[in-house]
C-alpha cells in the first residue's frame, strides 16, 4: 500500500494540472500593429497546399515539449511570418480554447515593433498573404453569428445494461458559436473569430 502512495505522492507532487484528455496543445500569437489609423490585428491566410488552405487565421502552430505557450507563439510567427520574436512584447494571455478534437489552443496578445512589422515577410509554404484589420472595425462591426450542435453519437452496443443505465440515458450533447466578420474580401470566422471577440469582450 505505501508503495502505491509514494508512486502516487511522486507523480503529483509538482504535477501541473492540465485538460483531462487533451491530446494536444497549440499557440497563436494575436499580433497587434500601430498604423496610421490606430491599431491593428495582423490576420495571415494559409496556403493553398496546408490543411484548411486559404481559411484566415493568426500565426501559430503545436507547442514542443518543454515549450510554453508565448514562446510557442513567437517561434511560430517567426517562422511563418519572419518577424523576429524580439520585436513582439507579450502582453499576456486570453482565455485558452478547448476544441472538441481533443486539444486545446493558447492564444497570446502580443505588440509587433514598427520595425518588425517593416521586417514582415510571409513564408510561401504556409502563408499565402497577411493583412491587417483596423480594431475599430471589430469594435463597431457585430459578427454574425452562427451555432451548430454536437450531438452524441452512441454506439448500439453501448453496455448500458451491464452498468445500470436506461438505453434512454440523456447523454450530454453541446453547442458551439461561430462568429464571422467580413472585412475587404476576407472572412474572418471560426476559432480565429471567436478568439477576436473574446480579445474584444473581456
Amino acid at each position: 500500500m505505501m508503495d502505491g502512495l509514494e508512486a502516487l505522492t511522486g507523480r503529483f507532487t509538482n504535477h501541473e494540472p492540465g485538460l483531462l484528455g487533451a491530446k494536444q496543445s497549440y499557440a497563436v500569437l494575436c499580433p497587434l500593429v500601430e498604423r496610421v489609423d490606430g491599431l491593428h490585428l495582423l490576420y495571415e491566410v494559409r496556403a493553398s497546399n496546408l490543411r484548411q488552405g486559404g481559411e484566415v487565421c493568426f500565426p501559430g502552430g503545436r507547442m514542443e515539449p518543454g515549450e510554453t505557450p508565448a514562446g510557442c507563439a513567437l517561434r511560430e510567427t517567426e517562422e511563418e511570418l519572419a518577424i523576429p520574436r524580439q520585436e513582439v512584447r507579450v502582453l499576456g494571455a486570453l482565455d485558452f480554447i478547448c476544441n472538441q478534437r481533443g486539444f486545446l489552443l493558447h492564444p497570446i496578445l502580443g505588440m509587433v515593433s514598427p520595425a518588425g512589422f517593416a521586417a514582415m515577410k510571409p513564408s510561401p509554404a504556409e502563408v499565402a498573404e497577411a493583412f491587417t484589420v483596423p480594431l475599430v472595425f471589430f469594435q463597431k462591426t457585430p459578427p454574425e453569428i452562427w451555432e451548430y450542435d454536437l450531438t452524441p453519437q452512441v454506439p448500439e452496443n453501448f453496455p448500458y445494461e451491464k452498468i445500470g443505465v436506461s438505453r434512454n440515458y440523456p447523454w450530454s450533447g453541446g453547442r458551439v458559436e461561430v462568429p464571422v466578420w467580413y472585412y475587404q474580401g476576407h472572412a474572418v470566422w471560426g476559432m480565429t473569430a471567436r478568439i477576436t471577440k473574446s480579445l474584444l469582450t473581456n
